[in-house]
């Protein structure tokens, strides 16, 4: 059975050797260079024990140094399923989604066909770069060198000219013999309406030779010389030869410079695509004419891992981002993404490259963002999330992206990096709000200063207990994440006077609607396996029951209940502390004393145990009684701000 024209090139775009190949053998990670495609294993012909059997992805074909054995995706399937060619493609078309042809018996005649086609398509190059050396060509020559584009870059895309003329290229190729429906059949003519003669698509135009990956013309691009004609850029028509949804702009010549090394850079027009070239990026295609399409992202990730798209910087290329993103989303996976550098505001590469250099395009490559910044970028540039209406709004329309993004593993990652932004994006900030009627404002929770004496915080004892304490929250969290986000707004709240504690609440925050074992994963990634230690290795967290038994959130919630029980109690007896020394202002009398007792009290009594609160009392001047551990502490606290007994 004849297959149809095209038929298994389409195949080999879709498929990847490198997975057909991975389920027959077992990659040598240390030798393989996934990015590449250069892929190596033991030999799955022979027995052997080092990796000699050399995949290259790039160009679909595998070679044993050991045994000899070679060939492309088909012969892989046939020898390795014991089929026959017809088999092979018909498993492979099978994996590739693709349905066999039906037998056609003019198969042969559209191969044919197809290849006489070619023909006159180089004929026409031929023709079409002549044109630019004559005087017809001069207006064109002159635009070429206004644009930076010398005689290296023309031989190189070999651009030609097409003369303002009706009937130059049929002319030309009608006196070469070329049978009238072989150059209609290229696209190279259009029937003339009322019997009049074909005319020629291309008419005065620089002509841009568009070639398939095999290196064939399937079709041109003409790019308008006067100004006011009505298309700038004009492609060829569909032909048994050309899909333009299909195919890109230096396809071939891009593919093999991306195996050598060159990042591939995706542009959007042709002249972009030279002047990336010149500058040395050798691996950059085009589109032609239309937007991207999902099998030219196919024929992209077959080139490589990671295209970057090389946007104009203005609001057209951004909505071009946009829509690649949205034709990517269900696509992507590991080893299939993409990346956009955007450029300068007003500039497209080529524009770049003549005012500022390589350099310049360098660096903008190199600060290209992934997919899931410009998404966000999308849903929040320019707008206000003053409600909980417009907050909802924008987590349903991140949520229905991500949802359409097929690979589980990769969605959960975009649903967890956009939670980072949303929760930068809303973190509460500490509101002023007064404590009393009137007067000075003070933050709703004071931290410890360095300069505030009267804070029982701030003595080395006190600081290292709230440490201790917050060492103890956040283990427990990390036992337990799933009761995180009842705890949310009272963790953002945490004093963390160690900076590896803010770290690690932050950490805890951003991944609170994560699972348990993909939030410990995320943690360990972003602060590290030695951080976790050190906060689990300490005695008193150690030991803490809700740590010990990881999961229980009964008892996570307790533990959590309790410590930020008493930490708000030690606050609250340090902001008792500080306004009773306001209100000393020289002298005391026994209110001020009395305040501070019944502070010192509440903060103590969160702090002990039942055994604890069973210690004998003192008796005050006033008849208070005070445990003997309060009055040392308010003895100290005293003595701290300037009080002692006979002032004045």
């Amino acid at each position: 059975m004849s297959m149809p024209p095209g038929f298994l090139d389409e195949l080999r775009n879709r498929l990847s050797m490198a997975q057909v190949v991975g389920r027959k053998v077992m990659w040598d990670t240390r030798k393989s260079n996934q990015a590449k495609g250069d892929m190596w294993a033991p030999c799955p012909f022979h027995h052997e024990k080092t990796a000699s059997f050399h995949v290259d992805d790039r160009k679909g074909f595998y070679h044993c140094f050991g045994c000899g054995a070679k060939g492309d995706v088909f012969g892989f399937v046939q020898e390795t399923e014991n089929v026959g060619f017809m088999e092979a493609v018909e498993i492979l078309a099978g994996e590739a989604g693709m349905q066999m042809p039906q037998r056609d018996p003019k198969a042969k005649q559209k191969q044919d066909r197809a290849a006489q086609l070619a023909e006159v398509m180089e004929q026409a190059v031929s023709w079409y770069r002549l044109q630019l050396k004559t005087g017809a060509g001069s207006e064109a020559r002159a635009y070429l060198e206004k644009r930076g584009l010398e005689d290296p870059a023309l031989e190189q895309f070999e651009i030609g000219f097409a003369p303002p003329g009706w009937q130059g290229v049929s002319e030309h190729l009608a006196n070469k013999g070329v049978p009238q429906d072989l150059i209609l059949g290229a696209g190279l003519v259009r029937e003339g309406k009322s019997g009049n003669r074909p005319y020629d698509v291309f008419r005065n135009r620089i002509m841009f030779p568009i070639r398939d990956a095999r290196g064939r013309c399937i079709a041109f691009g003409g790019r308008a010389i006067d100004p006011d004609d009505n298309a700038k850029y004009l492609n060829s028509s569909e032909t048994l030869l050309f899909d333009k949804g299909r195919n890109l702009y230096n396809h071939g010549p891009a593919r093999a410079e991306v195996g050598k090394g060159a990042p591939l850079i995706v542009a959007e027009g042709y002249m972009d695509v030279i002047a990336l070239c010149g500058a040395g990026f050798g691996g950059a295609v085009a589109p032609l004419g239309t937007a991207v399409t999902e099998a030219q992202l196919e024929l992209l990730w077959r080139i490589a891992p990671e295209p970057v798209f090389a946007l104009d910087g203005d609001a057209a290329g951004l909505r071009a981002a946009y829509r690649v993103i949205d034709l990517a989303l269900p696509l992507l996976s590991s080893g299939r993404s993409l990346r956009f550098a955007l450029m300068p505001a007003g500039m497209d590469p080529d524009d770049l490259i003549k005012t500022k250099g390589a350099g310049a395009m360098a660096t903008v490559l190199e600060a290209a963002i992934p997919p899931v910044r410009l998404l966000w970028q999308r849903e929040t540039e320019g707008k206000v999330f003053d409600s909980p209406e417009r907050k909802a709004g924008l987590e349903k329309a991140l949520r229905d992206a991500t949802q359409r993004i097929a690979d589980p593993s990769l969605r959960q990652h975009y649903e967890m990096e956009l939670k980072d932004f949303r929760w930068q994006l809303f973190r509460r900030k500490p509101q002023a709000k007064s404590r009393r009627g009137g007067g000075k404002f003070r933050p709703e929770v004071e931290f410890p200063r360095a300069n505030t004496k009267a804070s029982l915080l701030a003595t080395g004892e006190d600081s290292g207990e709230e440490r201790l304490r917050v060492a103890v929250i956040l283990a427990t969290l990390i036992a337990t994440p799933s009761v995180i986000v009842e705890f949310e707004d009272r963790i953002e709240d945490l004093p963390c006077v160690d900076p590896e504690h803010g770290r690690l609440r932050e950490a805890i925050l951003r991944r609170a609607e994560a699972d348990p074992e993909a939030f410990r994963g995320a943690l360990v990634r972003e602060i590290g396996p030695d951080a976790l230690e050190t906060l689990l290795r300490v005695n008193h967290v150690a030991i803490t029951p809700a740590v010990r038994n990881p999961g229980n959130a009964e008892l996570a919630r307790m533990t959590l209940s309790e410590e930020l029980a008493k930490m708000d109690a030690r606050r609250g007896l340090e902001a008792e502390v500080a306004e009773a020394a306001e209100d000393l202002a020289g002298f005391a009398d026994e209110a001020v004393t009395w305040r501070l007792g019944q502070a010192a009290q509440a903060a103590l009594r969160t702090s002990r145990s039942e055994s604890q609160d069973k210690a004998e009392y003192d008796i005050a001047e006033n008849g208070t009684r005070i445990n003997r551990d309060e009055r040392m502490a308010l003895d100290a606290l005293l003595g701290q701000i300037g009080f002692t007994k006979g002032r004045k």
